[in-house]
């Protein structure tokens, strides 16, 4: 299949096909994709420095130990009952801005964003690229349907754009986990494993991922909310009602719990949410988070953020002891 793929005759023909066609075809443009970075003289990404931000291994996939975030860049920023937040963002934030974005992750050792699906990915991704960028793009899979087609689909588009990796977007996981469709994660996820891209699963809710490691449901890692309630706008322990809450503002429920039930799980861990939406300093989330068993931490940075945070999640990498074994 030719690289210069037209995309307008890619929907059309995948619109054309049953949903298994659709995702046979980005499949089939994701292997195009990848045997021509791997051709001779295709250009590689220059080997870490000495003391370049750690990685760690997820599924065939070199992954720093520090994730961008993309909420900033694509404004969906939480803010709790501050309105004005992603307008502000969205002001900061032009195409351009976001560019300069991800080379100043780049350029301080960051390999790798986490995005959901959705035009802005495409976008982002198709001019990273063109402007030489080679961050790994790691996307959250969800799907205005509820039916294995519909995630078929999603799946086949994303990877035909250039997807790295691929998880189950935590708005998926607990809709399907809280409607009863528990048996259409595992098929969303084999259908995830064809593309032969590392697979993963989302969620706010500890209790997705208990599901997952119950069944042995065929993923290589998960995306989880970790953060403490130590911070002047934490919420009250009466306040506490479920698995997230946007005022008062928390995204994980019980961060104990599950740092005691990470233990358990031998799937690296990626965390996220872990400075509570800006309530929490990175020194204090960072240390917390590495501390309690991540094995690497999604984090929204804009682009001045990111040398320091990444000077921050170094210097706490060279020191931590922890008790749960690194998983990456």
């Amino acid at each position: 299949m030719s690289h210069d793929i037209n995309r307008r005759k890619f929907i059309k023909e995948s619109l054309a096909l049953s949903a298994g066609g659709a995702l046979a075809a980005g499949l089939a443009r994701g292997r195009a994709l990848a045997d021509g970075d791997n051709k001779p003289g295709a250009p590689q990404a220059p080997a870490p420095a000495a003391d370049a931000l750690p990685q760690g291994k997820i599924g065939k996939l070199q992954v720093s130990r520090l994730i961008m975030g993309s909420n900033l860049i694509t404004y969906f920023a939480h803010s709790r009952d501050l309105n004005y937040v992603s307008n502000l963002c969205r002001a900061y934030n032009t195409e351009d801005k976001i560019m300069e974005t991800l080379r100043a992750g780049e350029q301080n050792g960051v390999n790798t964003i986490a995005i959901h699906t959705g035009d802005d990915f495409k976008r982002f991704l198709k001019r990273h690229r063109k402007e030489g960028g080679k961050l790994h793009f790691m996307v959250g899979v969800e799907t205005g349907g509820g039916q294995l087609g519909d995630y078929e689909y999603t799946i086949g588009d994303v990877v035909e754009c250039g997807a790295s990796a691929l998880y189950l977007h935590g708005n998926a996981s607990e809709k399907l986990f809280n409607s009863g469709k528990l048996d259409l994660i595992p098929q969303v996820l084999e259908a995830m494993r064809k593309t032969k891209l590392p697979v993963g699963v989302g969620c706010h809710d500890m209790r997705v991922v208990q599901e997952c490691e119950k069944n042995k449901w065929p993923c290589d890692y998960y995306v989880k909310t970790f953060h403490h309630h130590k911070y002047p706008s934490a919420p009250r322990p009466d306040q506490i009602k479920g698995p997230h809450s946007e005022n008062p503002g928390y995204w994980c429920q019980d961060p104990d719990a599950l740092t005691e039930f990470m233990k358990t799980v031998e799937k690296p861990w990626i965390a996220f949410k872990v400075m509570a939406a800006g309530a929490i300093p990175p020194k204090s989330a960072f240390q917390y988070c590495f501390q309690n068993g991540a094995d690497h931490i999604l984090a929204g940075m804009f682009d001045f953020q990111m040398a320091e945070d990444v000077k921050i999640a170094k210097q706490i990498l060279a020191e931590i002891k922890r008790p749960r074994p690194w998983r990456s």
